[in-house]
Order: structure tokens, then C-alpha cells, then sequence
């Protein structure tokens, strides 16, 4: 069997763009690594969650993986609890935050993201305050940071078991039964937890709601009188005054061990939370990478270099960058297609210069598209290339989403490729 390595880019598709002439970042970008591989082998279009779906990144990486995330999903907070170490039972309450700054009326948000430069020492400074100054009427929990403005809470109930059918305060996510679907409009407001429709009655839904809202209104009196706040004020800085709540779920999904399914060891390297938490549920042993030094043209030859050293221990590889995705929620076209060329130039330069492509079934694609104008994700197909090995070109000349289209793997739903990949290994 051919070694398999799979590339995931988040947020890599996008819409075209009149200041770039009427193309996507990624149709703008200089990628002769990418076009590269697209040259040497297949390509087509994704819909990683399915026509019609605009996926947050979990669901979309279930799917990829090869799992139905209509079956197996139980919400993105108890997948980040359990990625940050979190011991989450059935019945406890699992949420994905962000830090925020809101205005005074305590209501108005000014930043979602506390305007991006919130730093780890800060905001894990942030979280012990919480830990140590917040109590609840009926509940413990455990907060935590994870990476940047981003958060995990675990709420464990001591009068009854909690339920994870309750709504975002985070008001920019709505949920769609157990899914959390980016709105593209939304009012800047933070929202009180209630019961989701259908389950108004539930008294386990009620209380998690009821202790959601507590946690809510008590960690914010607590942040307003930090000292790290009152600093970064003086300093001209947004303070992280607000925790932003949203994905509930009350337990984790029980996931096949994907070696089960076919007859392979796996290993991945991500860098997200929810990335690292799907991969352990799923039996993906996950390879370790540096810390981020904040210099990409560092990171990303690191990260190449560890992808080849691990290679001969596996019979696949699942990588996930983060990269296009941050630059495409702020709208910023310019910044997504440079980090698109730094990806190419750095990580893909420094990967092919030593991969055995007769022997290896390389894979690049994306969770899915972050359209710059809307500043959120779309359901939009994503553009996939597939070579390596004993595959023949089909003619592609570059990697983008309009010569996707014209590739001969034709539309994928996200489900198929990892099947897809395997059976190409084998031949």
C-alpha cells in the first residue's frame, strides 16, 4: 500500500474579488507548488458537508475523515473540552467561547475576537481570574484558553445532568439542531442561553441554560475588574471583558476507529483544538509540532519537515493549516492570498523537495469556503487535487476553484475521499 497524505487548508476557498481582477485569492496567488501537483495529477470540487451546507470546521473534518457528521456529531464544545484535557462525562456541558469585549450596557459587542490581539499570557491569565473569582449557584466548572481569543468551558451540574439543546449567546452562530451554522447577518448583540425549540420542557436543558446565563453575567463582573483589562485600556487596546458561548453538547461522539474502517495506521498534525479533539476520538495518533514562533516562513518548513520524518511510521497523514481562514473573517482578501503564497513557497516548497511521489497519494483540499465579502463561510464547493502514485494526469493546469470545476474527479461530497484515497493507495 502507497502512503497516503492528506491536506487539509482552512477556509482556502472563496468567491472572486473585483479589486483581484475578478479572481479568488487562491486563483490570484502565485502557487507553483500547488499548481505543481495539480499538473501531476486529478482534480474536482468538494462539498465537504454537502450541497447546500455552509460546514463550521468540525463537522466538515468529520465528513473528510470519512464520518457521517449527521450521525456522530454531538456539538464542537465537548470535542474542544475533551482536545484541552477536559474529563467530560455524559451529562456535563461542553462549549466552544471566545473572549469579547462588549460595550457598557453590557449587551452591545464591539469585537468578537477582542480585536485579534488578545496574547497567550494575557488571556490564560484571564482564565485563572474566571477559575478562581467565579462561582455558581448549582454547578462547577473548568475554564480554559486554548489558542488566541478562543476559549473551552465545562460546565458540570450538581443538581441534575445538563442538556446541550440550548442556543448560542454568541449571536454571530445559530444552531440548526446539533449543528452551529455561521450567520451572515447578525445583530451585535450578546444573547441569553434558552432552550432550544421543542425542548422549552426539558428541565436539563432549563438548567444548563439557567447556569450558562450565570456563568455569563459573573465571569464579565470579573474580567470588568481585571487588572490585565484596565491595562490594555490605557494602553489602547479593546479588554477582553465578555465570554462569548456557543456549540453546547452534552457528551462525546463515539467515533469507529478509523484503523478499524481501513485496515491503517493514521497520524495527524493540526492546530486547533476541535482538529486535535477529532482525532483522538477517531484512534488519529497525533504527531506533536512546535509551538507557533508567529513567523510563518519558520513554522511552516518545521512542519514539512516533521510531515516527512513521520511519514514512513503510517500508512496516512491527516495535515490541517489554519492559515486562509483568519484573514478571509476579516475580510482581508490581500492578507488570504498572500498567506496562501507563503503556505505554497514555505510548506509545500519544503514538502515535495523530498516526498517520494511514486509512492505516495498526495491529497490537498478544504474544510470549506471563507468568502471574504461575507466575512464567513459559505457552501461553496472547495477545489481538491489528488496525485501521486500510478495516477495520470487529467490536464489541470493550476489549483483553483474555477479549473477545479473542469477536473476529472468531477463534484465529491467530503465523505468519499477518504475512501477514495485508500483505494488509490492500493492499486
Amino acid at each position: 500500500m502507497k502512503k497516503i497524505l492528506y491536506i487539509v487548508l482552512d477556509g482556502l476557498g472563496d468567491l472572486p474579488i473585483k479589486e483581484l481582477n475578478d479572481k479568488t485569492p487562491l486563483e490570484a496567488a502565485l502557487t507553483p507548488n500547488l499548481d505543481r501537483l495539480a499538473q501531476s495529477g486529478i482534480t474536482g470540487s468538494v462539498y465537504p458537508a454537502g450541497k447546500g451546507i455552509a460546514p463550521e470546521s468540525d463537522i466538515a473534518v468529520i465528513n473528510l475523515l470519512g464520518y457521517d457528521a449527521d450521525k456522530f456529531y454531538s456539538g464542537r464544545g465537548p470535542l474542544e473540552c475533551f482536545a484541552e484535557g477536559l474529563n467530560i462525562g455524559d451529562g456535563d456541558l461542553g462549549l466552544r467561547v471566545n473572549f469579547a469585549t462588549v460595550a457598557q450596557d453590557g449587551k452591545t459587542i464591539i469585537d468578537r475576537r477582542v480585536g485579534r490581539d488578545l496574547n497567550s499570557d494575557e488571556a490564560s491569565a484571564l482564565a485563572k481570574e474566571i477559575n478562581s473569582k467565579v462561582t455558581l449557584s448549582a454547578a462547577t466548572f473548568e475554564f480554559k484558553h486554548t489558542i488566541g481569543h478562543r476559549a473551552v468551558l465545562l460546565i458540570r451540574g450538581m443538581r441534575s445532568k445538563l442538556s446541550g439543546w440550548i442556543t448560542n449567546t454568541d449571536t454571530a452562530y445559530a444552531r440548526e439542531g446539533v449543528f452551529s451554522v455561521a450567520k451572515d447577518k447578525f445583530e451585535n448583540k450578546l444573547q441569553e442561553a434558552v432552550p432550544m425549540p421543542g425542548y422549552e420542557d426539558l428541565p436539563e436543558a432549563r438548567e444548563a441554560a439557567a447556569l450558562l446565563n450565570e456563568f455569563t453575567q459573573k465571569s464579565r463582573a470579573a474580567l470588568n475588574e481585571s487588572l490585565i483589562n484596565k491595562k490594555r485600556v490605557s494602553q489602547n487596546q479593546l479588554p477582553a471583558n465578555a465570554i462569548l458561548s456557543r456549540d453546547a453538547g452534552d457528551h462525546l461522539p463515539k467515533f469507529p476507529a478509523i484503523g478499524g474502517i481501513y485496515n491503517a495506521k493514521f497520524g495527524s498534525f493540526v492546530q486547533m483544538p476541535v482538529e486535535r479533539g477529532i482525532a483522538l476520538l477517531t484512534g488519529i495518533e497525533v504527531i506533536e509540532v512546535p509551538s507557533s514562533t508567529g513567523h510563518l516562513d519558520v513554522d511552516y518548513p518545521v512542519w514539512a519537515k516533521i510531515a516527512l520524518d513521520a511519514i514512513p511510521r503510517y500508512d496516512g497523514i491527516y495535515v490541517h493549516i489554519k492559515g486562509p481562514d483568519e484573514p478571509a473573517h476579516d475580510g482581508d482578501y490581500r492578507a488570504k492570498k498572500k498567506i496562501i503564497e507563503i503556505i505554497d513557497r514555505f510548506f509545500f516548497g519544503n514538502l515535495l523537495n523530498g516526498l517520494d511521489m511514486a509512492n505516495t497519494i498526495v491529497a490537498v483540499t478544504a474544510d470549506h469556503s471563507t468568502v471574504c465579502k461575507i466575512k464567513a463561510h459559505s457552501a461553496d464547493p472547495v477545489p481538491v487535487i489528488v496525485c501521486g502514485g500510478n495516477i495520470r494526469p487529467d490536464g489541470s493546469l493550476s489549483f483553483s476553484e474555477k479549473t477545479a470545476r473542469l477536473g476529472s474527479i468531477g463534484e465529491l461530497c467530503g465523505r468519499e475521499i477518504m475512501s477514495f484515497l485508500v483505494k488509490l493507495a492500493q492499486e
